[in-house]
């Protein structure tokens, strides 16, 4: 009988190895698209990145009112954190609190342009990597930062900004409290 059992196992053991190996050799591993396949350039670049650009710029030289007018109807904004989101309304709320508390604003910046082809991200962006830096109450911050706009038709109609919000709080002066202990 134990020689029985044995030999069942060992057949089973068989079984179950061809199995897996015809469902491996069955199984294609998926060929990564090329960033040719997915990205390819702008046709439109240099009108892009002076829209973005001037954006930027007027936004950062306190004029909202005229760089609202390079932003779409449909404008969505997000960042620097993933829940953050904003339309052209509170876009322009929140950098008017920021005229009225920041002082000596200054951005420099390199871009970039590209067109993806395809899916949710299709269309025509351009990144600028930069520096941001100004005073407040006395304190000067400066930070990098890293800013992606959608543009369609010459208009920006989405867009996310990347930077260490803990750093420039920091910076200013803020501090980290952990929370209280919880009661036991």
């Amino acid at each position: 009988m134990n020689k029985k059992f044995t030999v069942a196992l060992s057949v089973a053991s068989l079984l179950l190895a061809v199995a897996t190996l015809s469902v491996q050799a069955q199984t294609k591993t998926a060929t990564p698209a090329r960033y040719k396949d997915e990205v390819e350039a702008n046709p439109t670049a240099d009108a892009d990145i002076k829209v973005v650009s001037d954006y930027i710029n007027m936004m950062v030289a306190g004029d909202a009112a005229k760089a609202q007018l390079l932003l779409a109807s449909n404008y969505k904004g997000y960042g620097p954190s993933a829940a953050d989101s904003f339309n052209t309304e509170k876009v322009m709320s929140n950098w008017k609190q920021t005229y009225a508390t920041q002082m000596n604003r200054k951005l420099s910046f390199v871009y970039e342009t590209f067109r993806v082809k395809s899916g949710k991200l299709k269309g025509n962006w351009v990144s600028i990597w930069g520096d941001y830096s100004f005073t407040q109450n006395g304190k000067k911050a400066g930070f990098p930062v890293q800013y992606t706009a959608h543009v369609t038709n010459g208009k920006i109609d989405a867009d996310r900004i990347y930077y260490d919000r803990l750093f420039v709080l920091q910076t200013l002066g803020y501090k980290v409290t952990p929370p209280a202990a919880a009661a036991k």
